[in-house]
């Protein structure tokens, strides 16, 4: 059940967002079945907040003209463009002369998806050496190397990881958050980094978005009040003595524009609001990053209308570097380049031409090199185009003191791993957990708890920083991560023993709820597991318990024991249930490495401490509730924006409402295609001759029949009489562009029921010879194989049109058994395309 009715953003707003008050202009609201060249998707550059940022610099910019004479064509090409680290060697560095190297969640040197100090800084040389060898040029320029650094420099070992976006809104204190980016872009200096990927400015609107915690806020003026200032905490004020000195780091404010206000929800999707909605509610935090000076800006995956942000020229070109003043460069995402109609991975002028200045070209930058070369000698790309692009990226690497600092390893900081989880940035993140939780529900006034009580623990979240830590934590998804992992660190229980055990009280740890221990007082820690980015997408925002079963709370309490919960989650979830079962209730977010902040509340360990963190989203009254927002007036949540209590707050409240609005069948996710013995909507069971109805299924060419892996009839067998196809189908074609360029595999358990043998595996789209197999061996046994999305890709499948899940091309007296299908995070960083 979606609410996918919009409400146009009112009046009383714009009185509030004083940059967009004088614009005077409203526009009628947005039809989502307006096709894309409507005046829907027309934008008005003189409407937009005219910024003053920082003026140029005539000594840069005339350095700049310098090294643009010197450069030649090949070079020009090489700046605008950069390679991911899992792709791209030092000599490839040189012999191409690539303008960065960034570092994907997943994509750490060495087999890890992290690294320590001295890994990082070896890497950092070579490449920086690399980049600056004179052999074969008149002038080398330095690479940036860039890395998403969202809540601390959570990819190095012993770094500090701080609450994520969602808890710093909640926390609603702009001095704190510009201490914080000044501590992360302390910490990246000392693996020698340059760049980081952050702030995220985006503004959801809907929280069924997996990147949700990455937002500070649905509330425009909160991200508004944020942009600037961690913009200056990471790369220090511009014309002032610690610009870009020892300890700062390029930002990169992204996703540019309207990544939050996607259209249900989903990842890398299309906006269906008007322009009005776009740059009062999307922009504010552009508007303050650009004063305060940013350097860059990452485009957004998304699309406004039918448009691709990579390819909007408007808004890339004529409001953000003409009428909002930008002069850094635009930086793409993950190629996504590749999403512009008539592009691919390795070939799109027409992104550059849009206004892109640096392609993110991950493991297509050797192909894209080529084309983008190609495209600029026979002026399909102009000179002038890829002049300015290239000159963009100058004044930054200039501006940033880039040509005159050594190898990252003998910079100021480099390799003090001291300065990782010092005692400084500890108490700082400590603090920043302490100031965003908000506590919802405090019946009888349970909090502050006597830290003499026995204290039982409970739930899956106590003693994990890593699910505490959520996605974006030494991993791109986070989760499953040992504590030891996190030097310095310390989770949400050993904070609880600190506190406890030092005032003579007592605690009992027991993850699952069931040991029948006695206790004075229950703590329970649970939430969602992490994730990031598209695989966080939700069909609802419902809470689904996993790790721990929440319906033990009531069970807990049921002799008067005291509950309370701290939830752990990236977004605002319908837990009506949790709640009623709970004495009192604590929005924890994901808090970071630094659990005892939450303890420093639930134990007032300080008599200055207090619940002072208050809701930046709106909370749920309903499980369909994912677009209730501040700037729909006609919302109508459980809790609003700016809800929170203090200790002394006595709010008593009755019992909730425990329906959740859903209807009783919910689509699967989709990434499911046959689970449990079924086929998940929209796709069905097919063989060449059609559709398959009950099992078991037989005609002239193929026997279909269910049997079992895991449990009764969970799976199939397909016996081939003649050579034949068998096909988990959609009726109409499916969208899986995003899980393909996001390394997502094709999962299924598999075996050979007529002995050990090759099979031809593949996916399909809907035009006619749109499909590609891949060889796979199966054995006499049940095993999963994982296919790389992208390898079918590479092979002509359309992914954005996909239509058949799963092929299977099969010869006479085979039988082949397949079970649950799906589609899951790729598990080893490395894309498996099939075994001969």
């Amino acid at each position: 059940m979606t609410n996918s009715a919009r409400i146009p953003l009112r009046s009383t707003i714009l009185v509030l967002m004083a940059y967009a008050a004088a614009t005077g202009c409203t526009e009628k609201a947005a039809l989502a079945d307006e096709p894309a060249e409507s005046s829907l998707a027309t934008i008005h550059p003189e409407r937009w907040p005219a910024v003053t940022p920082p003026s140029l610099d005539p000594e840069i910019e005339a350095r700049v003209d310098e090294i643009l004479a010197r450069m030649t064509l090949e070079q020009k090409v090489g700046q605008v463009i950069q390679a991911d680290s899992a792709s791209v060697t030092p000599e490839d560095i040189k012999r191409y002369r690539l303008g960065s190297v960034l570092s994907g969640g997943n994509s750490a040197p060495g087999p890890l998806p992290y690294a320590d100090t001295q890994t990082w800084l070896e890497a950092a040389d070579a490449y920086y050496e690399a980049s600056i060898d004179p052999e074969g040029v008149e002038i080398a320029i330095p690479i940036i190397w860039g890395i998403d650094a969202v809540h601390g420099h959570a990819n190095l070992k012993g770094a500090t990881v701080f609450p994520h976006n969602i808890g710093l809104g909640a926390a609603n204190d702009p001095d704190l958050i510009e201490a914080i980016a000044a501590a992360t872009a302390k910490e990246l200096t000392v693996s020698g980094h340059d760049w980081t990927f952050a702030p995220t400015l985006a503004v959801p609107q809907n929280d069924r978005w997996g990147r949700t915690y990455e937002g500070f806020s649905e509330d425009p003026r909160i991200v508004a009040s944020y942009g600037g200032r961690i913009v200056i905490g990471l790369q220090g004020t511009v014309g002032e003595r610690g610009f870009m000195g020892p300890g700062k780091v390029i930002p990169s404010a992204k996703h540019f524009v309207g990544d939050g206000g996607t259209d249900d929800g989903i990842d890398q999707g299309d906006a269906l609001i008007t322009e009005e909605e776009l740059r009062d509610i999307h922009a504010a935090g552009y508007v303050t990053a650009i004063e305060a000076g940013a350097q860059s800006v990452m485009a957004s995956f998304s699309a406004w209308n039918g448009q691709r942000m990579h390819g909007q020229k408007a808004l890339l070109t004529d409001v953000l570097k003409g009428q909002m003043g930008f002069n850094g460069f635009v930086v793409g995402d993950w190629n996504g380049h590749a999403l512009i109609p008539g592009c691919s991975t390795t070939d799109c002028p027409q992104s550059l031409n849009a206004g892109l200045d640096m392609y993110m070209a991950p493991d297509s930058w050797r192909g894209l090199y080529e084309s983008t070369l190609r495209h600029a000698k026979s002026s399909t790309i102009p000179m002038e185009r890829l002049d300015d692009a290239v000159r963009r990226i100058l004044r930054v690497k200039i501006a940033s003191g880039l040509f005159e600092k050594p190898k990252p390893s003998e910079r100021p900081f480099a390799g003090d791993t001291s300065i990782l989880g010092s005692p400084e940035h500890k108490a700082l993140a400590r603090k920043a957990v302490r100031q965003s939780l908000v506590l919802l529900k405090n019946n009888g006034l349970v909090l502050p708890l006597d830290p003499g009580l026995t204290v039982l623990v409970v739930g899956d979240g106590a003693d994990s920083i890593s699910k505490a830590s959520g996605g974006w934590t030494l991993s791109w998804q986070g989760g499953g991560f040992p504590n030891s992992e996190f030097p310095g660190g310390q989770s949400i229980l050993d904070g609880i023993r600190e506190v406890v055990t030092s005032a003579g009280g007592a605690v009992i740890h027991d993850p699952e709820g069931t040991s029948g221990a006695d206790a004075d007082v229950v703590i329970a820690v649970y939430g969602e597991d992490p994730y990031a980015e598209f695989q966080g997408d939700r069909p609802h925002v419902d809470f689904t318990p996993n790790g721990f079963d929440t319906g033990l709370l009531a069970e807990l309490g049921r002799d008067g024991t005291p509950i309370v919960s701290v939830f752990l989650s990236g977004r605002p979830l319908w837990t009506n249930p949790e709640i009623n079962a709970s004495d009192a209730f604590v929005a924890a977010w994901l808090p970071g490495s630094q659990g005892g902040g939450v303890a420093d509340l639930l134990f007032q360990t300080d008599p200055n401490y207090d619940f002072t963190g208050r809701l930046s989203f709106s909370w749920p009254a309903l499980a369909t509730d994912e677009e209730v927002n501040v700037t729909d007036p006609s919302s109508r949540p459980l809790f609003p924006v700016g809800y929170g209590l203090s200790y002394g707050q006595l709010t008593e409240f009755t019992k909730l409402s425990e329906e959740s609005g859903l209807d009783d069948e919910v689509m699967a996710a989709k990434g499911e295609f046959f689970t449990r013995g079924e086929a998940r909507q929209p796709w069905s069971l097919n063989t060449g001759s059609g559709f398959i109805g009950d099992l078991p299924y037989a005609d002239d060419r193929v026997v279909v029949r269910a049997v079992d892996e895991s449990a009764q009839e969970d799976s199939l067998a397909v016996s081939f009489r003649e050579p034949e196809t068998f096909s988990i189908r959609s009726s109409y074609p499916v969208d899986f562009s995003r899980e393909s360029n996001g390394a997502m595999e094709l999962v299924f358990s598999a075996k050979s029921m007529t002995g050990s043998e090759r099979a031809d595996v593949g996916m399909g789209c809907q035009d006619n010879g749109c499909e590609a197999s891949l060889p796979l061996s199966l054995g006499s046994e049940w095993s999963e194989h994982r296919l790389a999305l992208s390898c079918f890709a590479q092979r002509g499948v359309d992914m954005a049109r996909l239509d058949r899940a799963l092929i299977i091309k099969g010869q006479p007296g085979q039988e082949i058994a397949v079970g649950n299908i799906r589609v899951e995070a790729d598990d080893n960083g490395q894309p498996d395309c099939g075994s001969s």
